[in-house]
């Protein structure tokens, strides 16, 4: 599955999630890291390869804090903002004009003191706004009030997206990990690109580069489902491959750089 990209470095794309991919899950995303085998790997990739991108939920300018690279690019808040390789500001996407603060002010005027409560956190990452539980003392009670914030950020038109133990709120704005990265391929010369991922975002991306090879932008795609106990069965089902954890992925890594 790897021979395509081994073959001829500069003309392949090695596009990767963040958390849970490259950076192991913790309780708390502040703490979040990205072990320095791995980092140093994905340097390895980027001075060999067209180029290295991580595609994230985060602010890009946190993806790159906890990447520790400057030297590849960062795709962040699921494609509403891109930070290229040596930038000091992300750029954002067009289409988020106008709908910068939908999902900010939905988040404002929920009850704080029932997220206190049930101790759901608030992230906010600029255009999106995520709530967090994993910790949480009741995460069963915190997930049904989830539940129901996510019911009313649908009905007043936004759109909100479950992960693994987050709901996002985000603005109404077609933007995802797929659209991220069809816009990514077509911009460098590659005839071959890898993702890996671990979360439902990431079967968005899978889709693209699919659809990308079927359009002639690209001779060979692989897939690779980051697996663990959470990992929802649609990432696997819809993956050519499934290595186990981040340590997993670190092995495909270290073969592309072999």
């Amino acid at each position: 599955m790897l021979a395509p990209l081994r073959a001829d470095p500069a003309a392949a794309a090695i596009l990767t999630d963040v958390d849970g991919t490259i950076a192991p899950i913790v309780d708390r995303p502040e703490d979040a890291a990205v072990p320095g085998g791995t980092r140093e790997l994905l340097g390895l990739l980027a001075q060999r390869y067209a180029f290295v991108a991580c595609v994230s939920g985060r602010p890009a300018l946190e993806a790159r804090r906890i990447v520790g690279l400057d030297d590849v690019a960062y795709s962040g808040n699921h494609g509403f903002e891109l930070l290229l390789p040596g930038a000091e500001m992300p750029r954002p996407d067009p289409s988020l004009d106008g709908h910068e603060e939908d999902a900010r002010r939905f988040v404002d005027a929920l009850d704080a003191r029932d997220l206190d409560r049930v101790g759901i956190r608030v992230e906010d990452k600029g255009a999106i706004v995520a709530l967090h539980w994993r910790g949480a003392e009741n995460e069963g009670e915190a997930e049904s009030l989830a539940r129901e914030i996510e019911s009313g950020a649908d009905w007043t038109g936004l759109v909100a997206h479950r992960g693994r133990k987050v709901l996002e709120i985000r603005p109404d704005v077609a933007i995802n990990k797929g659209i991220a990265v069809a816009a990514l391929i077509p911009a460098r010369p590659v005839r071959a690109a890898l993702y890996g991922g671990d979360d439902r975002t990431d079967v968005d991306a899978f889709t693209a580069l699919r659809t990308l090879r079927e359009d002639g932008e690209l001779d060979s795609v692989a897939c690779v489902a980051v697996g663990s106990e959470e990992a929802p069965a649609e990432v696997t089902a819809n993956a050519d491959l499934t290595v186990d954890g981040p340590e997993g992925f670190a092995g495909v890594l270290r073969a592309l750089a072999q």
